[in-house]
Order: C-alpha cells, then sequence, then structure tokens
C-alpha cells in the first residue's frame, strides 16, 4: 500500500497539518492488525479520514473560510477522529505509554474539578501501580477516550473563541474604514460642507486659518475707535471687524479638498504610532490568530475619525480655549494629539484581547503542531493523543 504525504503547500498551517497526518498514518499501518477483511475496513477507514483532512480547500479558493475557519476546523476534527480512533483500536501498550501525553493534554484542555480530568489522573495512578503487562479495563478505557474527546473538543472551541474575537475586530475596523472613506470623499468633493478651519484674531487682522492654506481678512479686530478734537465732533473710526456671517462664508470659501484628507493621514500615522507602542506589552502566543494585528488594524480608521472629529470639536468651541488655532501646523499638530488619543479607547481592546489570548490553554508539548489558515481557527497535537492550539502562520 503506498504511503502518500500531502503537500507541498504555500501555507505553513497545511504542511504542519500534513506532517500530523503522516505521522498517524504511520502510527495506523503500524499498530493496527491486518489479518482479516473487519480490519482492513477500519484501516481503510482511517486512512479515509485522513485524506480528509489532507484535502481541504484553502481559504482563497473559499474566502468565507477565512471568517468561519471550516477548512481547518474540517482538518482539525477529522486528525482528532483519528487520534481517538488509533487509541481505541491500537494494542494496550500503546495506550499505556501514552498515559503521560493524555494526563496532560487533559490537563491543558478541561477544568481542575472535572469528573473526566479526574479520572484519568485516577486511572494513571493506577496504572503506575500495575505490573507492565497488566492491562487496562474496558471501562478504563472508555474513560479515557472519553476525556480525550472532550479536551480536544475544548480545544477547538478556545480556537474558536478567539477567531470570532478576531472576526469582531475585523469587521468593527472595516465600518470604520467605511466612515472614513465618506468622511474623505465628502472632503474632496464638497470641502465647504465641513471645513476644518479655524479664525484666530490679532490686533490688526482676522485670519482664516486651514489644515492646508491661510487667507488673511483686512480690518481691525478689536472694533476701537478714537475720537478727535472737542468743537468738531468729528471721530476717526478703526475699521469694523468682520461678522460671523462674513467669517463663516470666508472659512467655507478658503476651504481645499486636500484639508480632510491631509488630517486624516495624520490621524492614521499617529495611530499606527500608537499601535507600535502598544506592541511593547504583547506577548507571544501560540494561536493561529494575530490578535495585535487586529487591534493594530482598527486604531488606523479610528486614529483618522478622531484627528477629524477632535479638530471638528475645536472649531465647534466645545474645548475651551481651543476654539481658534493660529496657523496650519498648529492644526496639523492637534491632528497628531487627537490621532494619538485614540488609544485611550482602544486600550480596552488591547486589554480585552490579551485576556482573550490567556485563556486559550497552551499545549504541553508543542514540537509537532497543526496551525490554522490566516484566520481560521487550529490546533496542535502529538502523535498521541493531544489536541492544542498551533502557532500563528506567517
Amino acid at each position: 500500500m503506498p504511503f502518500p504525504i500531502g503537500g507541498p503547500s504555500g501555507s505553513t498551517w497545511r504542511e504542519q497539518a500534513f506532517s500530523r497526518a503522516a505521522d498517524y498514518r504511520f502510527l495506523a499501518r503500524k499498530l493496527l492488525p491486518r489479518d482479516t477483511e473487519h480490519e482492513w475496513e477500519v484501516l481503510h477507514a482511517i486512512e479515509q479520514r485522513i485524506s480528509a483532512a489532507e484535502h481541504v480547500e484553502p481559504w482563497y479558493r473559499r474566502p468565507i473560510s477565512y471568517v468561519t475557519g471550516a477548512a481547518v476546523e474540517r482538518a482539525n476534527s477529522q486528525l482528532d477522529g483519528v487520534e481517538t480512533d488509533l487509541l481505541r483500536m491500537a494494542p494496550d501498550s500503546y495506550r499505556r505509554g501514552q498515559l503521560p501525553n493524555l494526563v496532560a493534554h487533559v490537563k491543558d484542555h478541561l477544568p481542575e474539578r472535572d469528573p473526566r480530568r479526574l479520572e484519568v489522573e485516577a486511572i494513571a495512578e493506577a496504572v503506575k501501580k500495575r505490573p507492565c503487562n497488566a492491562k487496562l479495563c474496558s471501562s478504563e478505557s472508555e474513560q479515557l477516550l472519553g476525556a480525550v474527546r472532550a479536551a480536544s473538543l475544548e480545544a477547538r472551541r478556545s480556537i474558536r473563541r478567539v477567531r470570532s474575537f478576531r472576526n469582531v475586530l475585523l469587521v468593527t475596523a472595516l465600518i470604520l474604514s467605511l466612515g472614513v472613506a465618506g468622511i474623505t470623499v465628502l472632503g474632496v468633493l464638497a470641502p465647504k460642507r465641513m471645513p476644518l478651519c479655524f479664525t484666530p484674531e490679532t490686533v490688526d487682522s482676522v485670519n482664516v486659518v486651514c489644515p492646508t492654506s491661510t487667507v488673511g481678512l483686512k480690518g481691525s479686530a478689536s472694533g476701537t475707535e478714537s475720537s478727535g478734537g472737542s468743537g468738531t465732533g468729528g471721530q476717526a473710526a478703526a475699521a469694523a471687524p468682520p461678522s460671523q456671517q462674513q467669517l463663516d462664508k470666508k472659512e467655507r470659501d478658503t476651504a481645499g479638498p486636500w484639508d480632510v484628507p491631509a488630517v486624516e493621514i495624520i490621524g492614521v500615522l499617529a495611530a499606527a504610532l500608537a499601535g507600535a507602542f502598544a506592541l511593547r506589552q504583547i506577548r507571544g502566543t501560540s494561536t493561529p490568530y494575530s490578535l495585535p494585528v487586529a487591534v493594530a488594524v482598527l486604531k488606523l480608521p479610528s486614529g483618522a475619525l478622531t484627528a477629524v472629529l477632535g479638530l471638528v470639536l475645536m472649531r465647534g468651541g466645545f474645548v475651551p480655549g481651543l476654539s481658534a488655532l493660529d496657523t496650519s501646523a498648529q492644526i496639523l499638530a492637534w491632528a497628531v494629539v487627537f490621532g494619538y488619543s485614540q488609544q485611550i479607547l482602544t486600550r480596552l481592546v488591547d486589554r480585552q484581547a490579551n485576556s482573550v489570548l490567556e485563556n486559550v490553554t497552551q499545549s504541553a508539548n508543542p514540537q509537532l503542531t497543526t496551525a490554522g489558515a490566516p484566520g481560521t481557527a487550529t490546533s496542535t497535537a502529538t502523535p498521541g493523543p493531544t489536541a492544542t492550539p498551533g502557532p500563528s502562520p506567517a
């Protein structure tokens, strides 16, 4: 009978899945007897499950699997099933030899007081006291199999929770990006609708300051008057300051199509800088989902929106004492501040991402892993029954 090995593949998770499948295929042919037709049928069934795990469509052929993780869930569930089948059909000596792996796997993924975990630990302690040639009784074998299935299922569930949180982050980032795109279109096509301009007053003049241009207006801002000599009653009035209506019209006329995009670009760069600093708090993880990357993606449109909306609040006098900026450089500088300030809002998201990653059980033996495709669930496992989350794909 040929011994096929899948691959090569351009994805790390698939290469690791191929390696795990080859391990199980070798164990099946080495451990399972093939003397009767029934035993050949059992081996053929295991081969089919291994083939099903190897032949899964990559995510780029079925993009929905990027969100649902269907491809990698199929591979991992089939390989976990093969793992259980080998435990059931292999000789008793194999099950006894795998007891340390079984105990570690169950401890990794089942709660401390879970009755299945307690039974496995009790069986392991009892086996230590028996002779080497003593066999496990049928009830002990079934308890081991049940605990292994439950632990493998919980390992996949923990990865699904990470994938779900990743999806929420990406959907939120997409919605914010659509908002940024809408504001950009409005600012480019109709800059008069949302001017980001200010009118600082000086003693001699009033200027209209926008992010990309500045226009001066004639007229005294103070509106002071000077009187002439007595008897003539003549007065020399200084030039009257522009009215608010005139200032608003001049702001709309001065606003340019690059004002809003310039502020958004500055906000995005500031948010990217904040995201880079936030990475110092991120620890390495064996999960297949790059939650720090998803959080960083969320920060970018958030920075663009906070930069624009912050200047809108300043223009409306929401920030006391900062209702009028003097130069275009000051406007862009405040765009940096507002873009970076999105970190105040997304800091909670950073903490939640760290909490989700910490809740994912780490494998006790990470030497052989099966990782998920970009944006899909995954698990790792040794040739013995230990399935745990795999490393993040490139």
